[in-house]
């Protein structure tokens, strides 16, 4: 500021582009496991451009210009074609552009080339997401989570672009000879910083490990929060704990997993785990890097697929979810201990509205989703009666008569109970009715049990 001496910093300006590919060519067909990658739902130019908008905004970029790009034939070198290069050549000049991103993986060659011919740093969908994620970390369990994926994605990049890479070191103790070259030491390097944070990040899976062995002393089920990214789980966990967790309308607004306790209107308690948004095309060493993290998903008695029902692409979004979930050993069908949560049912129009109701009323069973609205509270109450039927089992009247050396767990039934009906008795006795779960329900009998004896 003008006042104390500091001026803001200026924004990079970068220019946006999304290479659109003949489908037989994007993202090589098919999965790493050879599965087919075309999904029922394919997400719109549109969508995909309005996406790298976001990616690029999440960390402070200046967009001078952003386009779809469609190219008809790949070409090894550059990707796109000729013309397509020197076009946007001189858009870089003309707009003083310092970055171009091109939302769609990138071979090292290529990236280099394109550097060289726009004279600007080139980043493509995994560096911008992991630049991203570099920002977002804040504990030191996703700063290492980020830095093995950063570098394990350089370590595929190091290609002879820079003349000192081609230099050679002589060799060291008593051999000598020719020795290695500068880029056999930069690759030496990397693996061994890679090694290295892999044993801290062990160190950081067994201590969550015994984290979690110790709740299963305690068995608090545990909930966990998924969803395409900007779905609006933060805000969502907000209002079911009250937690300040940092919710905002961009991507990846949230990194690190954060885990509250809070229990439900019945008594049980739980365990509710935010973790990292997903999204689509996640590359598939970034989601290694952040097994750690999601390795409460694994775990979860319960899993809350948090879908933004507003976006028209939330159906392709979806599928990205359903597709990382699957490569965790997650099934997709597993409805029992899957809950899908239409959120942002308040960003409807009328007639939307309307259907996404009719259309969630209309599945029968454990498969029908939860219209909610994280933010202005509607819903959330059928959902936490859902997550607490799912947990501890379905509401039952229970009538039971409480002995007067048994008053001591009057205020155990209340805590677990509601609908609670009191009446004294000549005998000194009480008989209540109350509406309880059946895992409170099974509680309280072992209680009554232990009491007689």
């Amino acid at each position: 500021m003008a006042g104390n001496g500091e001026t803001a910093k200026e924004l990079t300006r970068a220019i946006v582009l999304v290479p659109i590919l003949p489908q037989r060519f994007a993202d090589g067909g098919k999965d790493s496991r050879g599965n087919n990658n075309q999904h029922e739902f394919q997400r719109s130019d549109e969508a995909r451009l309005e996406e790298a908008e976001g990616l690029a905004r999440a960390i402070d970029l200046d967009i001078v210009h952003s386009d779809v790009v469609q190219v008809p034939n790949p070409r090894p070198a550059t990707l796109l074609g000729t013309g397509r290069v020197e076009t946007i050549g001189e858009m870089v000049e003309a707009s003083h552009a310092e970055l171009v991103i091109v939302e769609h993986p990138l071979t090292p060659v290529q990236q280099r080339n394109l550097e060289k011919e726009w004279n600007a740093k080139v980043l493509d969908r995994t560096g911008l997401i992991l630049e991203i994620f570099g920002r977002r970390a804040q504990t030191k369990e996703g700063a290492l989570q980020v830095e093995l994926a950063h570098l394990t994605y350089q370590n595929g990049r190091l290609v002879r672009s820079w003349t000192h890479l081609e230099r050679q070191r002589g060799g060291g103790g008593f051999l000598g000879g020719p020795g290695e070259t500068q880029i056999e030491a930069d690759r030496r390097a990397l693996q061994e910083k890679i090694l290295r944070i892999k044993r801290e990040l062990e160190t950081v899976v067994r201590t969550r490990t015994l984290h979690r062995a110790k709740r299963k002393k305690v068995p608090h089920p545990v909930v966990a929060l998924v969803g395409y990214t900007n779905a609006g789980k933060s805000t969502l966990f907000n209002r079911l704990t009250g937690a300040g967790v940092v919710a905002e309308d961009m991507l990846f607004a949230t990194l690190d997993p954060t885990l509250r306790r809070i229990r439900l209107e019945h008594g049980e308690t739980i365990i509710l785990s935010d973790t990292v948004g997903f999204i689509s095309n996640l590359p598939t060493h970034l989601v290694a890097a952040f097994r750690a993290t999601l390795e409460e998903v694994v775990e979860a008695d319960l899993i809350l697929h948090v879908r933004d029902i507003s976006d028209p692409d939330t159906a392709a979004q979806a599928e990205d979810v359903h597709a990382i979930m699957e490569s965790l050993g997650i099934e997709r069908g597993d409805s029992k201990r899957i809950i899908e949560v239409w959120n942002k049912i308040d960003l409807l129009d009328d007639a939307g509205r309307e259907a996404a109701l009719r259309q969630s009323s209309a599945v029968a069973g454990s498969e029908r989703p939860i219209p909610i609205s994280a933010f202005t509270g509607e819903g959330v109450d059928a959902l936490l009666q859902e997550i607490e039927s799912r947990i501890s089992g379905t509401l039952s009247k229970v009538r039971i008569t409480l002995k007067h050396d048994q008053m001591r767990l009057m205020d155990w039934i209340y805590q677990h109970s509601s609908n609670v009906k009191r009446k004294d008795l000549d005998d000194g006795s009480i008989a209540l009715t109350m509406d309880m779960t059946i895992a409170s329900n099974q509680m309280l009998e072992e209680k009554l049990s232990r009491n007689n004896r």
